[in-house]
């Protein structure tokens, strides 16, 4: 099967080995991988635990917080709110939220022009993240908790929060990862007059069959949540996957990192982005949109690297040679990547260093799920070594 595929099941094989040697020397808890190829899934491995000290083996059905890769979800949703011409990317977002027509810059004046849906859709819109704990404006979001689930009143109180926080630059000068995709949430929120979770849930979860995620983990689905981890020197329990906050519908439904769910729907997703906004015969988004969404969005054409002031602010991508589309990073150079890849492949990770990748040029999407909050650094390195496991694993390149 994987030979047809253009895969050596040998080369394959270490995969599992390689993830095998993170959990023996205690840096993950354990791992699943899904490859689909050519219409078929050609790799499938689990490895390791779903939780430490109950010594549960991970198991196949496993649920995980797939945190930001929630965002390139959200990004559907948009998107097919603009195929209907209910929005414009280059609409200003004052228009769904007027309050930020009064957002100013750390130092009273009004920035040089004010955020677009494009802005929020590629992270060049001002806003930031408490975590990144660069600026006086991060510290800000920290004090006033914007974006965390148990908030009251959820996005339309956490946008009337984020009116009166300075923007850390002008729209369209730096790249900042950001809560900009719970803005954008909220856009969703106000354009189809559902709430932002029940969109998704009608218009994109249940129409791709994607049974088993969600905003939150029901009991009959409780037994296989797997707990998180955090990691400096050893891993250390943040969350436990039989007491968990995720046990409870959230206050804030966050479009940037709401979503629980299994590395099986999870594919699903990325094959509908594979297959051009189409899979099983249900179509969400049209070729030439999906196309537009995975085209380098960035000011100039530049890459994440030409546009963010730090490297701390890179977070799930970040090399040279990339790129940023509509809620996804986007190859531009794979030499300049440094590792094997394909120009116009495009990802998205999550805090708890899931990632997912699609290559068109390769007809392949790639799934990987494990539940560990470490730094950027680690987090990267471990996504840039599978990647570069399962292009070293193949035996036919698309010419």
């Amino acid at each position: 099967m994987t030979a047809q595929s253009g895969f050596s099941d040998e080369k394959l094989a270490r995969i599992p080995r390689f993830l095998e040697g993170k959990v023996a020397g205690g840096e993950l808890p354990g791992a699943q991988t899904l490859i689909w190829r050519r219409g078929r899934i050609v790799h499938h491995s689990l490895v390791g635990l779903s939780d430490i000290a109950r010594g549960t083996p991970l198991r196949e059905d496993a649920v995980f917080r797939i945190y930001s890769m929630t965002k390139p979800v959200t990004l559907v949703a948009l998107l097919m709110l603009l195929e209907q011409g209910r929005i414009a990317l280059d609409d200003a977002v004052s228009k769904y939220i007027p309050g930020f027509a009064r957002l100013r810059l750390a130092d009273g004046r009004a920035p040089a022009r004010m955020p677009t849906l494009l802005d929020l859709a590629r992270h060049t819109a001002g806003f930031t993240y408490g975590f990144h704990n660069r600026t006086p404006i991060d510290a800000l979001y920290r004090q006033k908790r914007i974006g965390e689930f148990d908030t009251e009143g959820g996005l339309a109180a956490m946008m009337t929060a984020l009116e009166d926080i300075p923007l850390e630059y002008s729209p369209g000068d730096a790249w900042i990862y950001s809560v900009a995709t719970d803005v954008l949430g909220y856009v969703v929120e106000a354009v189809s007059e559902r709430s932002y979770a029940d969109f998704v849930r009608e218009n994109i979860l249940a129409p791709l069959q994607m049974a088993d995620t969600d905003f939150w983990v029901p009991p009959g689905k409780q037994n296989r949540f797997t707990a998180c981890y955090g990691q400096k020197d050893r891993l250390e329990l943040f969350d436990d996957a039989q007491a968990s906050t995720w046990f409870a519908p959230p206050k804030l439904e966050s479009g940037g990192g709401g979503l629980v769910g299994t590395a099986a729907d999870y594919l699903r997703f990325a094959r509908l982005l594979l297959n051009k906004g189409e899979l099983d015969g249900v179509r969400l988004l049209k070729p030439d949109t999906v196309a537009l969404m995975t085209r380098n969005h960035l000011p100039g054409g530049k890459e994440i690297a030409d546009l963010t002031p730090s490297a701390d602010a890179f977070n799930e991508s970040g090399y040279r040679g990339i790129g940023f589309g509509l809620g996804v990073a986007v190859t531009l150079d794979p030499a300049r990547v440094g590792i094997p890849g394909s120009a116009g492949e495009l990802a998205w990770g999550g805090m708890a260093s899931t990632t997912f990748f699609v290559d068109p040029q390769e007809d392949m999407a790639v799934v990987f799920m494990t539940q560990v909050i470490t730094d950027t650094a680690r987090r990267v390195k471990l996504r840039r070594d599978l990647r570069t496991l399962v292009y070293e694993a193949m035996t036919e390149r698309a010419a």
